[in-house]
């Protein structure tokens, strides 16, 4: 273990050799300047369709619900409709199934069966008297059979007529009713999906946001996917900015800092590591001088405590890390 810390011990005065050799200067605060941020979010249709009304321009403050940009598919009003007949279709065959038949359908069907029971008796009645007739050869052997096929015609009418009575009493079967349920749930689907495409195309905020680029007029197609606008949470901002490589050793994740505004009358507010890049990058563009440009830099985001909306995307910041905090939240 003596060995060991010797060696860290070593190591961490290697770093603060090497900063001191490069010309930096290590100290507990490490300042660097960088552009107030928000976090941002691409409000984006699932479905494409023609912008019929932008109700916000860039720069306003929306709040979370607030319409922002409403679509139109010309073929949807049309097919909503539809929908919906199918639906008081299926639902009107449902509640008929349900109530079984009515009386005057069951009035109905007894007397057409009282009437081709009366029509059965007769014919039975004509073969009967023809039968005895028929085998005393009194009458042809035609005419009883024509009689005979009478009265079996009859006697199937009636037949029929009693099993329909029976039916139209029993109501539906279970099966029929299912089936009835089924169609009923699938067109209710049906509906319910083209309502969903109809919400769809009315854009909303989803959050308390300023409106930071706004992309469409009115007349544009807007596809599925395409950012209509770019909304930015000022309750949430973040600064980014790029420290060079000795001291990055000593700035970790969760550290305190504080940013200074000056646009804003050198207003300041805490602030938070929340990330450090693992990876070298150049120097930004922003970068004056070449000697500047070739260095390497690391980038490090942090939050900002300010939940007012003043910290405005753009304004210029100072940013000093405390190194010696280690992971505490905001005050």
């Amino acid at each position: 273990m003596t060995l060991l810390r010797r060696a860290l011990a070593l190591g961490v005065g290697a770093i603060l050799a090497t900063a001191v050799a490069c010309g930096h200067k290590v100290s507990n605060q490490v300042t660097a300047d960088g552009t107030v941020e928000l976090t941002q979010v691409d409000v984006a249709p699932f479905v494409s369709g023609r912008v019929v009304r932008v109700t916000v321009d860039e720069g306003a403050v929306v709040r979370r619900g607030d319409t922002l940009v409403v679509l139109a598919q010309s073929a949807l009003p049309a097919d909503l409709e539809q929908r919906r007949a199918r639906v008081s279709s299926a639902e009107a065959r449902l509640r008929d199934l349900q109530a079984g038949a009515r009386p005057a359908e069951i009035e109905k069907a007894q007397a057409d069966l009282r009437s081709v029971t009366a029509e059965a008796d007769r014919a039975e009645r004509e073969r009967v008297r023809l039968e005895p007739l028929a085998a005393a050869a009194t009458v042809s052997r035609s005419q009883y059979d024509a009689a005979v096929t009478a009265a079996h015609a009859a006697a199937a009418r009636r037949d029929a007529a009693a099993e329909a009575l029976r039916l139209l009493r029993e109501g539906a079967r279970p099966e029929q009713v299912a089936a009835a349920r089924a169609e009923l749930a699938t067109v209710r689907g049906a509906l319910a999906a083209g309502e969903a495409t109809q919400g769809d195309l009315v854009l909303t905020a989803p959050m308390d946001a300023t409106v930071l680029g706004r992309y469409v007029e009115r007349g544009e197609v807007l596809g599925a996917g395409e950012a209509a606008m770019t909304l930015g949470d000022a309750r949430r901002p973040w600064v980014r900015v790029y420290l060079e490589a000795p001291v990055i050793p000593f700035v970790r994740v969760g550290q305190l800092a504080h940013v200074t505004v000056q646009g804003l009358g050198g207003r300041s507010a805490p602030a938070r590591v929340v990330s450090v890049a693992t990876q070298a990058e150049f120097t930004p563009r922003v970068a004056l001088t070449e000697k500047e440009r070739a260095d390497l830099l690391f980038g490090v985001k942090l939050d900002i405590g300010d939940t007012t909306g003043t910290f405005k995307a753009g304004l210029p910041a100072t940013v000093t890390i405390d190194t010696t905090s280690a992971g505490r939240g905001l005050p």
